[in-house]
């Protein structure tokens, strides 16, 4: 079947992905992987573990990351819509600190491929969002970072409208981006 589409978000890497959707009257089809067309778009094809989670509106998750053994994502919405973001933190990139956010939704379909060495985050905007991820390497608690979700210097466009934002007290005290630069 195949024919994903990749689309660039002018950030090295992070990657929108338009996957193939079979739809007629009874319900729809879609492939979410598939290892030569991600492979071909240069994109990871050994992942080491698949999560799932459950949001309420207004939960923001992030901008997290894996400090020394750094995760490649590709995520996406099962049921409900998210904002989604990718800030890059690779050492040396022209893009350091500079973020891309797409809305993903069951509705869309769409997926996000956000590589290894950036932080990621969702906001949720429906009432509820079930959101999958496919990592490349495990998590590891003892290894996790953050960098504070609305941090000045990267100025986040979050699609907060009249939402109410939902943070753990872990998230709402993350450190800025100038502040993890020397650690």
């Amino acid at each position: 079947m195949g024919k994903f589409k990749f689309v660039s978000t002018g950030i090295e890497g992070l990657t929108i992905i338009e996957p193939p959707v079979f739809s007629d009257s009874r319900g729809y089809f879609m492939e979410t992987f598939q290892r030569e067309e991600f492979a071909n778009a240069g994109l990871p094809t050994d992942f080491a573990q698949d999560n799932q989670s459950m949001s309420r509106k207004g939960v923001l998750r992030g901008l997290h990351f894996q400090k020394n053994n750094p995760q490649g994502k590709v995520v996406r919405v099962i049921a409900g819509a998210v904002y989604d973001v990718g800030v890059d933190l690779r050492a040396g990139s022209q893009t350091y600190g500079k973020y891309y956010g797409v809305v993903l939704s069951a509705e869309n379909k769409l997926q996000f491929y956000v590589p290894e060495g950036f932080a990621h985050g969702f906001l949720v905007l429906s009432d509820t969002a079930e959101f999958t991820y496919k990592c490349t390497r495990l998590y590891d608690p003892a290894d996790e970072g953050g960098v504070l979700w609305n941090d000045p210097d990267i100025a986040v466009a979050w699609q907060t409208g009249d939402l109410k934002i939902l943070l753990s007290d872990k998230d709402a005290n993350l450190p800025r981006l100038r502040d993890i630069a020397h650690e």
